[in-house]
C-alpha cells in the first residue's frame, strides 16, 4: 500500500465503507484526507469524502441513514420517507422516481446498498480492502480505490483502452485496475455486516411502446424536471448554446425562469451553422433578452491537440477527450470567470435522439415490410453498401459470437464510411502502432469474456444505444472532473436515468427514422424551441479544427511520445506512432485513431504529476504509480 494522500485535490469523490471493524485500518486511512465523514448506526464510518454540501441531502430514521448525492432537489422530508420505507428495495423504489442525477447510499443497520445511474455518469467501483478478510470498499472514483487498495494498473486492461471506437460492451467500461472492478449502471451493490460483497440487476430498458406523440410529452416534461433540480436556487447558471440538443437545454432552463448565459462556439467551417441557428434562438425567445447570449470566435476557441504534452488534469480514467481537453473547457472557464457555479449541456442527446439505425434487425423479424423500408431508407440516405447492409441484417449471431469475430478482426484497416451500421456495434480496431503484445492481450481478454457476454437490451438498436451512452457518459464524467477545481458544476441531463427510459420507452420505427432527423426532441419541444430552430436539421462539425489542430500542434503531440510511458509497459511502436503524427490525416478515420492513444498517455503522465503533488511514491512499473 502506498504513504501519502491518495485523494485528488479539488475533486469530489466519496468512500463506502461496511460496518465492520476490518476495516478499521482503511478508514483510519482514509479519514486522515477527508472531509466530511457520516458513520453507522454503530458508531463505525460509513461513508467518507470530499463532497458539495448543496449535493448531498442526508436523513436518519431510527438505525438507518439514507444519502443522495449529486445534482438533485430530493429534499430531507423526501430522503427520510424513503429511509423509513422499511427496506432497501422500498427506498430504491423511491429513489427512482427523483429527477436528476444522484448516487443513493444507504445503510439499514450497516446493511448497505448503494446506486449509481444508468449511464455511469455517477460511476460505482469497488475492490477488496488490503488485510480486511474478505471485506470490501466501494467508491465513486476507480483511482481513490485504487490507490488505498495498492492495486495497480493492469496492461491488458490498459491496452483495451487503445481501441478506435472505444466502444466494446462490457470491456471498455471496465477499469485499469487489477482488483478494481466497475459496478455496471444497471446493477445495484449490497455490502453485508461483515464486507461481503454482492450485486444484483435493478434496471432494464423499458418496453419501447409508445407513440412518437406520447413519447414527446414523456421527454418534455422529464427534462423540464431534469433541468429545473438543476437550476432551483435561482443562481445564474451557465450553458452551451449549439446544436439542437443543447438548444433544448437551454430554452427549457429560460422557460423555468433561471437566468442563463448562454455560450457559442464559432467553428471555421463555413458551413458550420450554430451560431446562425444560436442567435435565431435567442432572438425568438419570449420574453425579449430571457436570455444573455455570447458568441466565441473561432480564432479564439483552442484548436484539437492544443496542449496534449502538458495536461495535468486528476481523471480516474483514460480520457479520449484529452484531445479536445483546452477546447472544451474554454467556455467553461469563461463562465467560471463569471461567476457560474453550474454549466448545462447537451450532451447525451445524439445517443437518444439519433438512435441507432441498428433497430431495423429487430424491426425486419417483427414487421417485415416496416423493416425493409427502414433498411432501404438509411442504405439510400447514407450512401452504404446495399450487399453488406443485405448480409448485416440477415446475422443472426449472438452477441458473445460477434464478440469473437472482433477479436479476430482487431488488426484489420478500420472500416469504411459506406459500411452500414446494423451490426451490434462497429467493430473496434486497435491502431497500427499497437505492439503484437497489446493485440494478443486485447485479444485474450475479448475471447475470455466472450462466452459470458450479454447484450445490454434486447436486440441491436437498443444494445448499440446503451453502449454507446454507457462509453460517451464516461466523457461527461471527465468534464465535470475536469470542472470542479473551477468551482464548476458540470451537469448533462440527457443522461439522467429518467430521461433515457422516457426516450427508450418510444417505438423505435417513430423514434429512429431515415427521414426525420431527430423527430423525438423536435416534438418534444414544440411551444419551448421557437420553430426557426426547433426544425433543424443540420449538426456542426469540426473537422477543420481536428485537421489543422494537428498540423499547427504537431510539436506538442510529438513531444508526448518522448519517454512514452506506453511504450515502457510494451503497448506501443513510438516510431510507428511518430510516423502516423507526421502525416496529413483526414479527422474521421485516420486522425479520429490518435485520440484513444492520446488519452492513455495523458493520463499515465497525470498519474506520475499527481503522485508527486500529493506526496506518493512512484513505482517501478513504467513510471505508473501503484
Amino acid at each position: 500500500m502506498t504513504t501519502g494522500t491518495p485523494f485528488p485535490t479539488g475533486a469530489s469523490w466519496f468512500l463506502v465503507l461496511p460496518d465492520t471493524d476490518a476495516v478499521a485500518g482503511l478508514a483510519a486511512r482514509a479519514g486522515s484526507g477527508a472531509v466530511q465523514e457520516i458513520r453507522h448506526a454503530s458508531g463505525r464510518p460509513w461513508l467518507l469524502g470530499h463532497w458539495p454540501a448543496r449535493g448531498m441531502t442526508t436523513a436518519v430514521c431510527g438505525r438507518t441513514r439514507l444519502c443522495v448525492l449529486g445534482q438533485h432537489a430530493v429534499t430531507e422530508r423526501e430522503a427520510e420517507r424513503a429511509a423509513g420505507g422499511g427496506s432497501p428495495e422500498a427506498a430504491e423504489r423511491l429513489a427512482r422516481t427523483w429527477p436528476g442525477s444522484h448516487h443513493l447510499l444507504a445503510s439499514f443497520d450497516g446493511d448497505v446498498l448503494v446506486r449509481g445511474t444508468v449511464s455511469g455518469v455517477r460511476s460505482l467501483f469497488v475492490a477488496p480492502a488490503p488485510g480486511a478478510h474478505g471485506a470490501y470498499v466501494a467508491g465513486d472514483r476507480a483511482d481513490v480505490l485504487a490507490d488505498l487498495a495498492g492495486a495497480e494498473p493492469d496492461e491488458g486492461r490498459l491496452a483495451v483502452q487503445l481501441l478506435s471506437p472505444g466502444i466494446l460492451h462490457p470491456l471498455t467500461a471496465q477499469t485499469v485496475w487489477r482488483g478494481v472492478d466497475v459496478v455496471p449502471g444497471d446493477h445495484r451493490l449490497r455490502l453485508d455486516h461483515d464486507g461481503h460483497v454482492r450485486t444484483s440487476r435493478c434496471w432494464s430498458p423499458p418496453q419501447a411502446e409508445l407513440s412518437l406523440a406520447e413519447g414527446a410529452r414523456l421527454v418534455r416534461d422529464r427534462l423540464a424536471d431534469a433541468v429545473g433540480v438543476r437550476v432551483a436556487d435561482g443562481a445564474p447558471v451557465s450553458a452551451d448554446l449549439g446544436g439542437v440538443d443543447s438548444t433544448a437545454v437551454v430554452c427549457t432552463a429560460v422557460r423555468s425562469g433561471a437566468e442563463v448565459v448562454a455560450y457559442t462556439a464559432a467553428i471555421h467551417d463555413v458551413l458550420g451553422d450554430d451560431v446562425t441557428y444560436a442567435r435565431r434562438t435567442a432572438e425568438a425567445l419570449h420574453p425579449p433578452n430571457a436570455l444573455e447570449h455570447h458568441v466565441v470566435p473561432a480564432t479564439a476557441v483552442p484548436l484539437t491537440f492544443d496542449g496534449v504534452h502538458e495536461l495535468e488534469d486528476d481523471l480516474d480514467t483514460p480520457s479520449m477527450y484529452s484531445v479536445n481537453r483546452h477546447r472544451r473547457m474554454y467556455i467553461i472557464e469563461r463562465a467560471a470567470e463569471r461567476g457560474s457555479s453550474l454549466h448545462l449541456s447537451g450532451m447525451g442527446g445524439d445517443e437518444l435522439f439519433s438512435g441507432a439505425a441498428a433497430h431495423v434487425h429487430g424491426l425486419l423479424r417483427r414487421h417485415p415490410r416496416t423493416g425493409w423500408r427502414h433498411a432501404r431508407g438509411f442504405v439510400s440516405r447514407h450512401r452504404w453498401s446495399r450487399r453488406t447492409a443485405v448480409r448485416q441484417l440477415l446475422d443472426g449471431r449472438s452477441y458473445g459470437a460477434w464478440l469473437q469475430q472482433v477479436a479476430r478482426d482487431l488488426t484489420l484497416p478500420q472500416p469504411p464510411m459506406s459500411v452500414p451500421l446494423f451490426e451490434w456495434g462497429i467493430p473496434p480496431r486497435l491502431p497500427p502502432w499497437a505492439t503484437g503484445r497489446a493485440v494478443e492481450a486485447v485479444r485474450d481478454l475479448i475471447r475470455t469474456q466472450a462466452p459470458e457476454a450479454q447484450a445490454l437490451g434486447d436486440g441491436h438498436g437498443v444494445h448499440r444505444e446503451l453502449a454507446t451512452i454507457r462509453t460517451l457518459a464516461r466523457f461527461a464524467r471527465h468534464v465535470q472532473q475536469m470542472s470542479e477545481p473551477l468551482g464548476v458544476t458540470f451537469a448533462s441531463p440527457y443522461y439522467d436515468d429518467l430521461l433515457i427510459e422516457a426516450a427508450l420507452a418510444v417505438r423505435p420505427e417513430e423514434r429512429v427514422t431515415p427521414w426525420r432527423y431527430k423527430p423525438l426532441i423536435e416534438e418534444a419541444m414544440r411551444g419551448v424551441v421557437p420553430d426557426v430552430s426547433r426544425l433543424r436539421t443540420t449538426k456542426a462539425h469540426a473537422a477543420f479544427e481536428e485537421e489543422t489542430g494537428l498540423r499547427r500542434h504537431r510539436s506538442s503531440l510529438l513531444a508526448l511520445w518522448d519517454d512514452a510511458r506506453l511504450r515502457r509497459l510494451g503497448l506501443i511502436d513510438v516510431e510507428t506512432l511518430r510516423e502516423w503524427c507526421r502525416r496529413p490525416l483526414a479527422a474521421d478515420l485516420e486522425s479520429a485513431l490518435l485520440h484513444a492513444t492520446v488519452g492513455c498517455e495523458v493520463w499515465l503522465r497525470s498519474r506520475e504529476e499527481s503522485a508527486g503533488r500529493r506526496g506518493r511514491p512512484r513505482t517501478d512499473m513504467g513510471g505508473i504509480p501503484a
